[in-house]
């Protein structure tokens, strides 16, 4: 009877061991499957920032993340290890206390206990707090990664040669861009979200794309261009410089393509008045070489990044650049104002010409498009999302994508757009009428 006795306390207290080492097991998954959401959910911006303020374990945890590969498989190996343990455990308890429906008992126990304790709750607070357990946890997870580092370097090396026999490289590469890239999908979804207006994504993602974009995409085009004859007179000149709302004027001289200087209104007058008031006198202008006042022109290769060319004008302290090709010849002209429209948007004073047309719909649902309009421009205005990767303009994409120079009335549609040619002037298509589809 005592030995039955015994046998029963002793079963009992095994029965006890061992639902506490499957509470303690569940707790250190709930730790693997809560670290690994805070770490990777975790925005490193903020780490970086309370990092800078001190924090050592938002430190860790910047560490931890360098090597995702590394930290993920750590994590995943600790994991499976203590639930498939507990699993384990569970179904010896059970075999023991109902036989062999025990097994089917335990798998709903398990996965009822393993889902709720050890997944979702630990990863939706890791979510709602990602920085803050993302420091509390980097220390632990920063040994265990180091414990586990030579096992998980295996399972790495493994992996790695399965994925290369399906042709999938998983080399480390540095993914150039990969954070703006990341900066611009979460401005670009926090506008869908409605959490940013549209202006300020604009504005912010017109600040990123400054790498990514040349000179020749915004330039003003050399037949847009006014300039001045070097040869014509010196009433010509100024009055020229006089009525034109540009402050600086390119100054050609026996062609077109040969610019020889870029004047400027305020050192023209500067320089007219420093002669009028010497000797008093209209005729004295008669003598006066625009030449002598005109600026050094400054080219740039039309290849140039917006970004590489502003820094550029902040650091020579000037506004204007001719832009050529690589052959030297003369494409077109770039401003500092121009640069800085692309970020914030169009910049008119008193004295510029209002040449923005007011995009209106007709009662047939089209809009009547300037062939010249920029493709970025008419998605800013109307909030579209037309490809401007193969051409700059509207009248270049249609040509792009008809590959021919299409005939007035001529009607296209890709990219969900209807596209009809209004208005051409020989090889140049002036307008034309889009409508969403």
């Amino acid at each position: 009877m005592e030995t039955a006795q015994n046998a029963t306390v002793m079963m009992d207290f095994e029965a006890w061991m061992t639902i506490a080492a499957i509470i303690c097991l569940l707790l250190v998954s709930a730790f693997f499957s809560g670290s690994e959401t805070a770490l990777t959910a975790a925005s490193r911006g903020k780490l970086h920032s309370l990092a800078d303020r001190g924090s050592a374990g938002a430190n860790r945890a910047l560490k931890l993340t360098e090597d995702s590969e590394r930290l993920i498989g750590a994590v995943l190996l600790g994991n499976n290890l203590v639930n498939i343990l507990a699993a384990s455990l569970a179904t010896s308890l059970f075999l023991r206390l109902f036989g062999e429906n025990g097994i089917a008992l335990a798998t709903l126990v398990m996965t009822a206990l393993v889902l709720v304790f050890a997944e979702v709750l630990p990863k939706t607070y890791a979510i709602l707090e990602s920085e803050k357990a993302a420091t509390f946890v980097a220390l632990p997870i920063t040994i265990i990664v180091a414990l586990l580092s030579p096992i998980v370097a295996m399972v790495r090396f493994v992996v790695r040669g399965i994925l290369s026999l399906f042709g999938v490289s998983a080399l480390d590469q540095e993914q150039a861009g990969a954070a703006q890239a990341e900066i611009a999908g979460t401005i670009a979804l926090g506008h869908v979200e409605g959490n940013v207006d549209r202006d300020d994504r604009d504005r912010l993602l017109g600040a990123l794309d400054l790498k990514d974009r040349e000179v020749e995409e915004i330039m003003l085009h050399r037949s847009d261009m006014e300039m001045i004859d070097a040869s014509s007179t010196p009433q010509d000149i100024i009055n020229q410089c006089l009525t034109s709302p540009h402050t600086r004027l390119p100054l050609w001289k026996d062609d077109p393509e040969n610019i020889v200087g870029v004047i400027h209104a305020k050192d023209l007058l500067r320089a007219v008045n420093k002669v009028m008031r010497g000797e008093n006198s209209i005729s004295a202008l008669d003598n006066f070489q625009a030449l002598d006042v005109a600026m050094e022109p400054y080219f740039v290769p039309e290849t140039t990044t917006l970004d590489d060319q502003l820094r550029e004008f902040l650091r020579r302290k000037t506004h204007f650049a001719l832009v050529v090709d690589e052959y030297g010849a003369l494409q077109g002209l770039i401003t500092l104002e121009d640069i800085i429209e692309e970020i914030i948007g169009e910049i008119s004073d008193e004295h510029d010409v209002d040449d923005q047309p007011v995009l209106q719909m007709d009662e047939t649902g089209h809009y009547v498009i300037d062939g010249a309009m920029t493709i970025r421009d008419l998605n800013r205005a109307l909030d579209w999302s037309l490809p401007d990767e193969e051409a700059n303009t509207i009248a270049g994409l249609v040509i792009h994508e008809a590959q021919m120079i299409p005939d007035v009335g001529q009607v296209f549609a890709f990219h969900n757009f209807r596209f009809e040619i209004a208005a051409r002037e020989q090889h140049k298509i002036t307008s034309l009428r889009i409508k969403r589809l």
